[in-house]
This record gives structure tokens, C-alpha cells and sequence, in this order.
């Protein structure tokens, strides 16, 4: 009776398919038609934001937060805790909102399509 194991042996001296190592490229491997290696441009640096939209961020973020801290620390929700938290955020997002460009929502852009 054989043995119903599902390995299998190789030879002494003989590397199983996951002993195969590529071996790893170098610069030598390109001759003169290739371009060599990809290198990626810097990123454009983030817009500068002013201080209305930061506070309008802060609050956007800060109103929710302010209120899971006073949840998870059992704070008494006193009506100005309340206030803070609820208005801070419905102010900032306001705020937001009523900063976006409207040139965005403009589509008689002629440069935006398809060309036939």
C-alpha cells in the first residue's frame, strides 16, 4: 500500500519551480533603441488655501468629531456643546459649498467633447 500524500519528491540536486529565481535586470540589459526606465514627473505643487476655507475645513470636520469626543467621554450635551457641534459643521459646509467655482458647472465649453 502506497501512501496517499499529495508532495511531490524531486531528485537530490534538483531545484523544484519555486527555486527559479529571475535574474534581476540591469542597465547593461538595454542597448541603444531602448529608452531606459520610466521616470515619473514631479507632481504639481497643492494650491494654497486661504484661511476662510481652512476654518471652513476645520469646522466641516471638527463639528462631527467634536461630538463623537463628547459621546465617547459621556460629556453632558448641553444645549452650546450642541450648537458647536451641529452648527460648526452645517456653517462649514455652507461655506464650501458657497465657494466653488461656478465656472465648473458651465458645459457650452467648446473645448470639452468629442471631435468628428
Amino acid at each position: 500500500s502506497g501512501s496517499g500524500g499529495g508532495s511531490v519528491v524531486f531528485a537530490p540536486g534538483v531545484g523544484g519551480p519555486r527555486d527559479y529565481r529571475l535574474a534581476e535586470p540591469s542597465d547593461e540589459d538595454f542597448d541603444e533603441g531602448d529608452e531606459g526606465h520610466f521616470v515619473p514627473p514631479e507632481p504639481p505643487p497643492l494650491p494654497e488655501s486661504d484661511v476662510t476655507s481652512r476654518f471652513a475645513w476645520l469646522a466641516v470636520v471638527g463639528g462631527p468629531v467634536l461630538m463623537l469626543v463628547a459621546v465617547l467621554l459621556q460629556w453632558e450635551m448641553t444645549w452650546w456643546l450642541t450648537t458647536v457641534c451641529i452648527g460648526g459643521f452645517l456653517g462649514g459646509f455652507a461655506t464650501l459649498v458657497a465657494r466653488m467655482n461656478a465656472e465648473d458647472d458651465e458645459s457650452d465649453d467648446p473645448g470639452r467633447g468629442a471631435v468628428v
